[in-house]
């Protein structure tokens, strides 16, 4: 591969911070779209400038982010006291206590894994990952008790890991080892986007990118940034250490060395839902950059939930070639009309392609393999009224689902309105949940994992 520390001079960055309404503006009816102060690119080309009006909104929707930071945070910290306090809880204003539940956690407030899904079935590891990957949402304690009280299993680590560009502490991971599975598994879960988190939404919509390598194509910068990206651009194999500051990558890779060098059979699995499906395929790919060949040949396999797109073509035939190498499988759960794996979108434009097996899974959760999930038209009309139509049925599966699967199925009061929602408005949205996740690896055909 090309250096580690320097990936490459060819890159897109943007920084909103350094955006002022009038420079957004001007780069609108302006060639010199290199010259401003919120925008870094080497060389600007004929693609860059058709890509004006996506430039223009990607940083105009994070400096509004940036701005709503704090009402986002603070409607959702009340929404959250508001939820416990209904549920009974009396320590609603106690967010870091192991009662305290998100509202991601009241949408579907299942907790316990699948009892009839044991070690052994083909099915338990998605599933034990698809669980992971919604708890991920929760506070550090919770977190904890889950995992070792519920599933009884050891919590190696809760993380806040720090986001160089946000400069802040804007991405929850933790490590769980499971000693039931044989061999032994440790499972790495990020959280995704948090419903009032501005700064994981902003990440969402940075349409930044760099190239990876030599040969290696492009990836999506902003979910680079939240991984440890470092301030100068670069991904040296050995960063500074700062205790306060952890970034996710390089504590997550020394914790597992660490663990491997007493556990010679000891396996793990990166996973996620949303943007935490982004992190975990893109933790690999800075182990691939930085050749951690004995870490990589730990990988069991890669799991993600309603994942976005990460880099273009030529990064995934890059990637895919590499997972062939250490026998990596890697799984894409995508759930029928969700909308987060249809972007960004795959235009002449930005051109983000998807990689990997892709496992789609329709309202019914009967799932089936495919190169690439359907609707690829999401946005036409056509699809509009399909996705009505879709959230409708789901509305009404949501009172029936319960009778027919059992009563760990039946959807909370919150969910139901969410999905009238759906109905009503962002039907893409809705079918984002975890829920529907969880669902598809219980309910679905086990015949896709083979």
């Amino acid at each position: 591969m090309a250096s580690n520390d320097q990936i490459s001079k060819k890159h897109l960055l943007l920084n909103p911070d350094e955006a002022t309404f009038l420079e957004l503006f001007r780069i609108l009816g302006s060639s010199e779209i290199d010259d401003r102060e919120f925008m870094k690119c080497l060389k600007v080309t004929e693609t860059m400038l058709e890509r004006r009006g996506i430039i223009f909104l990607s940083t105009l929707g994070q400096t509004a982010l940036r701005a709503a930071s704090g009402p986002m945070s603070w409607i959702g910290s009340t929404v959250g006291w508001g939820l416990n306090l209904l549920s009974g809880n009396t320590n609603a204003s106690e967010k870091e206590s192991d009662k305290y539940l998100s509202t991601v956690g009241y949408l579907d407030p299942r907790m316990d894994l699948d009892s009839l899904i044991r070690p052994g079935d083909i099915r338990y590891f998605p599933a034990l990952c698809a669980m992971a990957s919604k708890i991920a949402y929760e506070n550090k304690a919770f977190i904890k008790a889950t995992v070792e009280d519920r599933w009884k299993m050891k919590l190696l680590g809760a993380y806040d890991f720090w986001n160089e560009y946000q400069e802040k502490h804007s991405t929850p991971s933790f490590m769980l080892h499971d000693k039931n599975a044989n061999p032994d598994m440790i499972v790495v879960a990020f959280r995704g986007t948090d419903p009032f988190d501005a700064d994981a939404f902003s990440t969402d919509i940075d349409i930044s990118w760099f190239k990876f390598g030599e040969g290696a194509g492009k990836v999506h910068s902003g979910f680079m940034k939240a991984l440890g990206l470092q301030k100068d651009e670069t991904w040296p194999k050995i960063a500074k250490r700062d205790d306060n500051h952890p970034l996710a990558y390089y504590t997550i890779r020394e914790e597992l060395r660490e663990i491997f060098r007493n556990n010679p059979w000891t396996k793990f699995i990166l996973t996620g839902h949303s943007l935490g499906g982004a992190l975990a395929i893109l933790f690999s790919a800075v182990l691939v950059l930085h050749e951690e060949s004995d870490i990589l040949k730990r990988v069991e396999a890669v799991y993600t939930f309603g994942q976005p797109r990460v880099g273009n073509k030529k990064f995934g035939d890059f990637m895919e070639g590499k997972f062939k190498d250490y026998g990596i499988r890697y799984f894409r759960f995508v759930y029928s009309h969700d909308i987060i794996p249809r972007l960004p979108f795959d235009d002449n434009t930005l051109m983000f392609k998807h990689f990997g097996t892709c496992l789609y899974y329709d309202t019914n959760y009967e799932g089936q393999r495919v190169a690439e999930e359907p609707m690829q038209d999401y946005f036409s009309l056509q699809s509009f009224f399909t996705k009505k139509i879709y959230a409708l049925k789901e509305l009404g599966r949501s009172f029936i689902i319960p009778f027919k699967h059992g009563p760990e199925y039946r959807e909370s009061w919150l969910l139901q309105l969410y999905r009238v929602f759906g109905v009503a408005a962002l039907a893409g949205l809705v079918a984002h949940g975890p829920q529907e996740y969880i669902n598809a690896t219980r309910l679905g055909n086990a015949d896709i994992l083979t």
